[in-house]
């Protein structure tokens, strides 16, 4: 009887360790199927650049307005894409380009994208993707994606002192921006745990800056992270004013028109271990706005823009001396976008170019050696060094003259010792040969 006791304890007490071991699973099904509400409480507000011409625009408006090249080339046989079959371009590479089948240059309506209204609502467009991430255990890493038809680059104005000095060019090159592209996917990625924010990554070019939550710097509305859109670029920033980014490029926020992305928005669920994205219910709606899952996009491999145009298009101009060109490439989509990462910022960091550690090193110089008047004091330092190294290089050099001719006389002096020497010893082995044939003839 005490023995039937036991085993029943022992049975319940491993249902019971079974449920406290599924129930995280079963509450993170439930999250996922209803919508975690801390992610919509906490998303980001996004203030837009008062001047920057270019809005959040539609995704799918983007789509419908490009066409997909290939090596410059229409792909025929296409259907009619949408967000629904775009990953049908897989087939042909990850080198297909999403092209504007408008000239850039012309700014289009489209690429203009929307002013959001007073409440920072967009009406006509859904300029924004939200992707939730497991990262660990009861940890999720939201994906806030803001999505711009045109981005444009900075011109010689944006590029720092004294650098922009060295740029000798016209009006019409001054005015220019470089590094055009059409498409543009911005970020950021709030860190929850146990549904409370604990980090945020602002993405910024080709890097980013992470914040903890309570960091003084990161600034918050109705505990919702505030971020500032650089004119033109769209890189996301924590405050307003100046940035410099890439090391001697400026980038301009300021308070602008509002943006609440998430009011209209995609949202997503991504399963990490098959990488499969499911659509979920948008906050406060029984499900979601159409039966489309809309996620065939997100597996797109290809280019949200055109390509880099060749030197010969007349759209494509070069800034003299440092190559940089009005028109680049289009940018990759959300997928690769690091998702799955273990920290707030990227695992894989961009690797900096030699060009760039040495503007690195020059600007870090500039203000201590070359700034102003510092310049004359270096130039003077420079002069006394390379005069010192001529006068210490000429004086090596004669040392070292004088130490061959010495070695070289050494040697000559030891050769006629030996030729000395040698004589000696014929003369010596001659005189004995002498006295041999002496005593032998006296005998």
């Amino acid at each position: 009887m005490a023995g039937g006791s036991s085993f029943h304890f022992l049975i319940v007490r491993y249902h019971l360790l079974l449920l406290l071991l599924l129930c995280p699973f079963a509450l993170a099904k439930l999250v996922l199927e209803e919508y975690p509400e801390y992610v919509t409480r906490h998303a980001p507000l996004v203030w837009l650049h008062s001047q920057d011409p270019f809005r959040p625009s539609d995704i799918l408006g983007h789509i419908q307005r490009t066409t997909p090249l290939l090596d410059g080339k229409p792909i025929s046989g296409l259907p009619s894409l949408n967000l629904d079959n775009l990953e049908v371009l897989n087939q042909f590479g990850d080198e297909v380009a999403l092209t504007s089948n408008d000239n850039p240059l012309s700014r289009p309506a489209w690429m203009l994208g929307e002013t959001p209204d007073h409440e920072g609502k967009l009406r006509s467009a859904i300029a924004s993707v939200v992707v939730l991430v497991e990262n660990r255990f009861m940890d999720f890493d939201a994906f806030y994606f803001y999505f711009y038809s045109f981005d444009q680059g900075p011109n010689i104005t944006q590029v720092v002192k004294p650098l922009n000095q060295l740029i000798s060019a016209s009006k019409s090159d001054i005015d220019m921006h470089f590094g055009n592209h059409v498409g543009d996917w911005e970020h950021n990625m709030i860190r929850f745990r146990d549904g409370r924010p604990v980090g945020v990554y602002y993405s910024q070019h080709r890097d980013g800056r992470a914040y903890d939550w309570d960091e003084p710097e990161l600034s918050k509305v109705d505990e919702r992270p505030v971020v500032y859109s650089a004119y033109g670029s769209h890189a996301n920033y924590a405050k307003p004013g100046e940035h410099i980014h890439d090391i001697a490029l400026i980038d301009f926020c300021d308070e602008g028109p509002k943006w609440d992305p998430i009011q209209s928005a995609y949202f997503y669920h991504l399963d990490t271990t098959s990488f499969t994205l499911t659509r979920l219910k948008p906050p406060n709606q029984t499900s979601p706005s159409s039966s489309s899952n809309f996620t065939s996009f997100f597996y797109y491999k290809g280019l949200w823009g055109d390509s880099k145009y060749p030197d010969s298009d007349p759209r494509q101009k070069v800034l003299p001396k440092f190559g940089f060109r009005r028109f680049v490439s289009g940018p990759n989509g959300p997928r690769f976008k690091d998702l799955m990462r273990h920290g707030l910022m990227p695992d894989r960091p961009r690797k900096k170019t030699w060009a760039e550690f040495g503007v690195k090193v020059f600007m870090g110089l500039y203000p201590v050696l070359f700034k102003d008047w510092r310049k004359w004091v270096s130039l003077v330092l420079v002069v006394i060094v390379c005069v010192g190294v001529g006068l210490a290089t000429r004086r090596l050099i004669h040392l070292t003259v004088a130490k061959y001719r010495k070695r070289q006389d050494y040697k000559k002096l030891q050769q006629e010792n030996e030729v000395l020497l040698d004589d000696w010893r014929t003369d010596e082995e001659a005189q004995l040969f002498s006295d041999d044939e002496e005593q032998t003839e006296r005998r």
